[in-house]
């Protein structure tokens, strides 16, 4: 099921809260309109879904992999148009092309993961060896994915894809600030046999969001802390499960005889690309003192060169704000930094350029945790820099933090870097280089303290969060009588 509608901007005055208006955030402008699909409209495409999924659960791993397959290449034909809603939707065009060619690589980690699942064996008992037992996997009926933003298209398919391959239904909630996609997505979907049935969109903002998680029997979100807790309260009041992947506030340290010149391609990338828009972007650089000046300057020389992409978007390094609420946040942390000291060495100031937001490479120096740039997340591609003097102070001032996604080490050798990085309360940890979480998913991962709940979307995890466990449990003996448990016995 989709709910939406197209109209010229203007021409849906008068709707009210029926539709949400969609803005582009290279010019700023309001070029679209969706309609909210209200709880009626959820649940009926909830109750469709259903109605399907047990015929799909009942199908092999294989047949459901062939089904998916065919919707990878239904939709590899429609590349160019998935690309282009993505590139209006972001403002970015290099990486929403890269977005638009994810699903391969996805369904290319779903296939491994099915090998940890296949054919289950009977086992005797090494405490009753007459008793054995063999292992079901069941899945979910409907799994609920509410997707954010920043990458719209990747972010639905990394929960929708492993639950449909698991034999779940899947009705996936995008995020209204990023919606276009979703419509070549379905045409894909529609000229795949037998996965409309069981696979689905609808639209809306948050209050849509809620009638999902009240249809379905599990929830995947990817957001924001805040709302992550009100989806986990929820899911908590329905007894279902919620797999949760929020916020990050990632470090990167940088120890004395690191390759500065890796170490600051690394933090400049980890923390600029796709705008700093990403959860495991670098939010916090811990420079050791003996290499913190000579950093610090390549570090802004290199900031200093990245070009904004516009006029022409097929130029430049970075694109614009996506979600005008977020420029906001990012001018705050900086305006904040610099009242409590923070020398701004680089951007500095939020630009309304031709009706888009844009925020260029902003390198802080002498940051401290009474700054919120260095407490609060920040997704803005600004680079706070605090200098140490031993690894015991990198380790403590990395892990005084609310969260705990991910973070990266840079040192002499990897063997150094490793052993700083198993000291950091994080969910996975970049060696000498950073946010390797966005370019390599084979790694299993969990996120850490206020970063998430739930297993690891990497990995076999990623497929084995949407199967339940049964044992079935056989006695080739006599069954024991009532009397062997007699008290008097």
């Amino acid at each position: 099921m989709i709910s939406s509608i197209k109209v010229e901007t203007g021409t849906a005055e008068g709707l009210g809260d029926a539709v949400i208006r969609v803005r582009d955030p290279r010019t700023g402008r309001v070029e679209e309109f969706i309609r909210r699909a209200d709880p009626e409209a959820v649940a009926a495409a909830a109750a469709g879904l259903r109605e399907s999924q047990a015929d799909w659960a009942m199908r092999s791993f294989e047949s459901r992999l062939e089904t998916l397959s065919r919707f990878a290449a239904e939709l590899a034909a429609r590349r160019p148009a998935l690309a282009r809603a993505l590139e209006v939707d972001t403002g970015r065009r290099r990486i929403a092309g890269i977005e638009a060619a994810s699903l391969d690589g996805m369904l290319a980690g779903v296939r491994h993961a099915v090998q940890s699942f296949g054919q289950a064996v009977w086992r005797d008992g090494v405490s009753a060896p007459h008793v054995r037992h063999t292992t079901q996997w069941v899945p979910y009926g409907l799994v609920g994915v509410i997707s954010p933003w920043n990458f719209p298209f990747l972010l639905s398919m990394i929960d929708a894809l492993p639950a449909l391959a698991a034999g779940c239904a899947v009705l996936v909630k995008p995020s209204e600030v990023t919606p276009r996609f979703v419509e070549t997505v379905m045409e894909a979907v529609a000229a795949t046999p037998g996965l409309g049935a069981v696979f689905g969109f609808v639209l809306g903002d948050g209050a849509t969001g809620q009638a999902l998680i009240d249809q379905v029997d599990c929830v995947c979100f990817t957001g924001s802390v805040a709302t992550g807790r009100k989806v986990a309260v929820q899911a908590a009041g329905r007894l279902i499960p919620a797999f949760l992947e929020l916020g990050g506030k990632d470090p990167m340290i940088v120890l004395e005889g690191a390759d500065i010149e890796a170490a600051t391609d690394a933090a400049l990338r980890g923390c600029v690309l796709s705008t700093g828009q990403a959860c495991q972007s670098i939010e916090r650089l811990y420079v050791a003192r003996a290499v913190h000046d000579a950093f610090l300057a390549r570090l802004v020389e290199k900031a200093e060169a990245v070009r904004l992409s516009r006029p022409d978007i097929s130029s430049g390094d970075i694109g614009p704000v996506i979600f005008e609420k977020q420029a906001a946040v990012l001018q705050a942390q900086i305006d904040d930094a610099r009242a409590r000291g923070g020398r701004v060495l680089t951007g500095g100031t939020v630009e309304t350029l031709e009706g888009g937001l844009w925020l260029r490479p902003t390198v802080i120096a002498d940051a401290d945790h009474d700054m919120a740039v260095m407490r609060d997340e920040t997704f803005g591609p600004i680079l706070p820099v605090m200098a140490f003097t031993d690894e015991d102070e990198a380790v403590r001032l990395a892990n005084d933090s609310d969260y705990g996604l991910s973070g990266a080490v840079f040192a002499a050798d990897l063997d150094q870097a490793e052993r700083v990085g198993r000291r950091l309360d994080v969910g996975a940890v970049s060696l000498n280089d950073a946010a390797l979480t966005a370019l390599f998913h084979e790694a299993g991962k969990q996120s850490f303290k206020t970063s998430g709940l739930g297993p690891s979307r990497m990995g076999a995890d990623g497929l084995g969060r949407f199967l339940r466990r049964k044992a079935l449990i056989a006695n080739t003996a006599a069954p024991l009588p009532l009397q062997a448990f007699r008290e008097d016995g």
